[in-house]
């Protein structure tokens, strides 16, 4: 099998894998509470990051770095994994799983608007446009379709689902900035990341002992939001002979999203709001992704 196929095949496993999660935080909210699921969903992903570095025999060398490291690890662990998934889980709390999933999907734009006063990058009007369409996209799915009303379905629900995509441009773009390895990086967020989670559910007197489902559930998360899938996807971009060939595969996950919702989440049935939503948010995004990849000289 050539390697370009095998890298195919691999970023198309790692998206359907990511498609279920959207299925698995609605699924896994009703036997357990969103402290729960966050304390061990970003303790199995500790866990499979662990075994990986030391089969890598690079797990020592990941705590051997610098303070200020260790700071920057401080901060981008109380941004992911312990604040954006509070968010992100309340907004599943609140919302429709296709609401939510959706919503938090304007991801890359919110990562686009944040770079012009974080790194001094600057913006077309033709990107303003395709911010536009996505941010109708967004309107028209927050509204479930009644767009002229402007009558949301759950306005704190649609704050916390679009400022968890705010959440995670932060973390996106602060992380890029740390040239450490990506694996060991992940380690050190994801251990801050539990150390505050462990502190905040103390000062609260919150229950961490979980029911079977609440805790297979949570398992899931932590294997297939991260751990597994995101191991799965860095061999998919190794293996490929250009990133951008499997990189737009990405787009398939929202998609796929709204099928194993539909099937598996009980009384949830698809509307079409949240399909046209979900086209424009997308169709934005490649928009604005064409508009501002560099031009190549004509000769």
């Amino acid at each position: 099998m050539k390697q370009q196929t095998q890298a195919y095949l691999l970023a198309l496993l790692a998206v359907l894998f990511w498609s279920t999660i959207a299925t698995a935080f609605k699924v896994t909210l009703n036997h357990a509470n969103i402290e729960i699921i966050l304390f061990y969903a970003t303790l199995t992903s500790i866990v499979i990051v662990t075994v990986i570095l030391v089969a890598r025999s690079k797990f020592l060398s990941s705590f051997t770095i610098t303070p200020r490291q260790y700071l920057h690890s401080a901060i981008l662990g109380f941004l992911n994994p312990f604040l954006y998934y509070l968010v992100l889980l309340e907004a599943y709390n609140l919302l429709r799983a296709q609401e939510a999933g959706t919503l938090n999907y304007i991801w890359p734009l919110v990562i686009t608007l944040l770079s012009i006063p974080i790194l001094k990058q600057k913006i077309s009007w033709k990107s303003v446009v395709a911010i536009f369409v996505s941010f109708i996209g967004l309107i028209v799915i927050s509204t479930r379709g009644r767009i002229l009303s402007l009558n949301f379905s759950d306005p704190l629900g649609v704050i916390l689902a679009v400022g968890s995509a705010f959440i995670w441009g932060f973390y996106w773009i602060y992380n890029v900035k740390d040239k450490r390895e990506t694996l060991q990086k992940l380690l050190l967020n994801f251990v801050f990341g539990l150390i505050y989670l462990v502190i905040y559910v103390t000062v609260r007197d919150i229950d961490l002992f979980p029911t079977e489902k609440g805790l297979m559930g949570s398992i899931y998360i932590g294997s297939f939001e991260l751990g597994v899938t995101f191991i799965i996807w860095l061999n998919a971009l190794s293996k490929s002979d250009k990133t951008s060939k499997i990189s737009q595969l990405i787009y398939l996950s929202p998609f796929i999203s709204l099928f194993f919702i539909h099937y598996i989440v009980e009384g949830e049935k698809i509307i079409p709001a949240t399909i046209v939503g979900l086209i424009l948010i997308v169709l934005g995004i490649f928009m604005q992704q064409y508009f501002e990849r560099p031009r190549k000289k004509r000769l």
